[in-house]
């Protein structure tokens, strides 16, 4: 059921997270599926054109390509990765108890992070990024560092969040449609959609998005972000972002129906309590509810877009911080307990 949402609510709730400690920056959009509401409220150094990194958020757009691709009969998400990816990549990438399962992944344990295969993205790694040391991780890396690491299960048995699954992912939209990622973003969703301030971040001295926080300090990591395109590249701003979230989640992209099919969740539970399904997150408001809650996707830098179907109500911004989800989730809880009931 549609819910109502004053203006006044959201301008309060993006007010509210700026007075949080190490949150300088936040915008947040609001609208509901009948187009009856419309709001957007920055607080603190973002304004709402600011444009901002989305970071996984990214993800989203990496379904709605493939799931166009197979809308286009182009793919299938059982399809081994291996039709598609070259056999000096998949060499020992996923060895387990002994048995390389790595040529019998499909496309579908990649999308719904049920692969097995290791997260380039360790405790490691952020630490070296967190403390500023910018460096690039293209694709060639992040194979070579997963293959370093062991493979927890085998595929399909259980789920692991790995940002090297959307890697892959990405070498496979290329390899389908022989486009960069970046030509294949634009063609698919920027350009079909009118997107004017939503790009894939590729030139390190691009100084357009708003710069990243982690705790107190400034975070400038352009060779990393541009070099992590199907992972977590994009660059968007809080309305086009919500252009792109109701056209994913309302069948622009593919049939309005493979929606449900999405929803096949496994709980996850680092880096926080969610539910991952195919390519798409559910975010619960409470341990008490764990089988609603919001349907989209986190960024690490606190970007959000997020459908909550309770309510109608979408919601796309970012709290600009390295682990700012909490806050950008306090605001979305804010502004669903304050919405009216028709």
């Amino acid at each position: 059921m549609a819910a109502k949402v004053d203006a006044s609510v959201v301008k309060e709730a993006a007010a509210k997270a700026v007075l949080k400690k190490n949150i300088f920056g936040t915008v947040i959009c609001v609208e509901n599926g009948k187009n009856t509401i419309s709001h957007t409220s920055s607080a603190g150094n973002l304004t709402a054109e600011t444009p901002y990194f989305i970071a996984s958020v990214t993800k989203l757009y990496v379904t709605a390509c493939l799931l166009k691709l197979r809308a286009e009969n182009k793919l299938q998400l059982h399809d081994s990765i291996s039709n598609y990816i070259s056999d000096d990549v998949l060499h020992q990438l996923h060895i387990y108890n002994g048995k390389d399962y790595s040529k019998e992944i499909t496309i579908k344990h990649l999308l719904s992070n049920t692969s097995g295969i290791p997260d380039y993205f360790s405790a490691d790694v952020i630490n070296q990024l967190t403390a500023g040391k910018d460096q690039s991780w293209g694709f060639a890396r992040t194979i070579s560092t997963a293959r370093k690491k062991k493979p927890k299960f085998a595929p399909g048995k259980r789920a692991q969040y790995s940002d090297t699954n959307f890697q892959l992912l990405g070498k496979i939209i290329e390899t389908i449609t022989e486009q960069d990622i970046h030509s294949v973003f634009k063609q698919y969703i920027f350009n079909e959609l009118e997107l004017k301030d939503t790009y894939l971040y590729e030139d390190v001295n691009d100084k357009r998005p708003a710069p990243l926080y982690y705790k107190n300090r400034t975070l400038r990591l352009p060779k990393y972000m541009a070099s992590i395109g199907p992972e977590g590249g994009i660059v968007s701003t809080a309305k086009e972002s919500m252009i792109f979230l109701k056209a994913f989640i309302n069948g622009h992209f593919f049939p309005k129906e493979t929606f449900d099919e999405l929803q096949d969740w496994k709980i996850i539970f680092n880096p926080g309590l969610f539910f991952y399904g195919v390519g798409i997150e559910r975010q619960p408001l409470s341990i008490r509810d764990l089988n609603n809650g919001l349907i989209g996707h986190w960024g690490q830098t606190g970007a959000f877009s997020f459908y909550h179907s309770k309510t109608d109500l979408y919601f796309t911004g970012t709290t600009n911080q390295f682990f700012g989800q909490r806050a950008a989730a306090a605001m979305m809880i804010q502004i669903i307990k304050q919405a009216k009931q028709p």
